[in-house]
């Protein structure tokens, strides 16, 4: 599909080091639809592409809100959003697409975030709001100043926990809060690796279709061991993966046309079904079930285990 060109119509603060941009058609027509959760890819300059989740009320339909962190280590994306990007600027955007679903019949549904994670979260509960089913978030930030949508959470105090680092509040006792939560709720986090890797932990005895997250980095380093071939079903090219390259790398060397974002396998644009061979997975989009199934891989940064791949591309 096509991206469609949006207007920034706004740029507001959201906390230090985070804006919040408020992307509209530039014909003020609707915008496709789009469910709690759900990210889009934003085109950038210099052939960069971002993935970033929208954090507005899905029953919205005249706009795209997204919340940008800067980041120091930063290859780019929010680089030139918070230095570049100006009011009334036009971006190609492709999405909405959903890869952290809520669950809207679930009895009960319990938030954890961090950070920036806040984000799909609070689109999250403004659905549930709508639908008058209970939710309750614990948000946990380095500092007050740095937490995004704190003016927005004081609105639902009785359902929000806040935790701040620099005034003295102990980490989420993530055991507890699963423990803790009404019978058959079902969890979603989103937020930095070391609370996502605490959130499996402590969910780790519970149904998985209970359990939902989100990542924003990658947790483990991309296959660039090399070593073997794709086989492009479609053309019938085969293209070799020396050392040090990843599959989407070789791949756009041989100026093979393929969609991507954010190179981490956290995003899911450069999904690609596998036609043949063992995909060697390192994403953080695909189930345990789905994995083992070979399907689909990120071409990103999983590689292979076998000589060959056959990939329909």
């Amino acid at each position: 599909m096509a991206p469609v060109s949006l207007r920034i119509h706004a740029i507001a603060y959201g906390a230090d080091d985070v804006l919040l941009f408020d992307l509209r058609s530039p014909e003020a027509t609707g915008l496709a639809p789009f469910d709690a959760g759900a990210h889009i890819d934003l085109r950038l300059p210099r052939g960069i592409t971002r993935s970033y989740s929208l954090l507005n009320d899905p029953a919205e339909r005249h706009r795209y809100v997204i919340g940008v962190k800067r980041e120091p280590d930063s290859r780019g994306g929010s680089a030139w959003l918070h230095g570049d990007a100006r009011v009334g600027a036009l971006l190609d955007v492709d999405g909405p697409r959903n890869s952290f679903a809520l669950n809207e019949s679930a009895p009960h549904s319990v938030f954890i975030a961090g950070g920036i994670g806040i984000t799909p979260l609070w689109s999250m509960a403004q659905r549930l709001e709508h639908l008058g089913r209970g939710w309750t978030l614990h948000y946990r930030a380095r500092s007050r100043r740095r937490a995004a949508l704190v003016g927005e959470l004081a609105a639902h105090a009785a359902r929000v926990q806040l935790s701040f680092r620099d005034e003295g509040d102990a980490p989420l006792d993530l055991g507890r809060i699963v423990a803790q939560a009404p019978e058959g709720a079902h969890f979603y986090c989103c937020g930095p690796v070391p609370m996502l890797e605490s959130f499996e932990a402590a969910c780790a005895g519970l149904d998985p279709a209970r359990v939902h997250l989100e990542y924003f980095a990658a947790k483990d380093a991309p296959a660039t061991e090399g070593g073997f071939v794709v086989h492009l079903a479609r053309s019938g090219r085969t293209i070799p993966i020396q050392p040090g390259c990843t599959v989407l790398d070789a791949l756009q060397a041989a100026g093979v046309a393929v969609p991507s974002s954010c190179q981490q396998g956290v995003c899911g644009v450069c999904e690609t079904a596998v036609l043949g061979g063992e995909p060697d997975h390192r994403d953080l989009v695909l189930s345990a079930q789905e994995r083992a199934a070979n399907r689909t891989m990120m071409i990103c940064c999983s590689g292979s285990k076998t000589p060959a791949l056959t990939l329909d591309i």
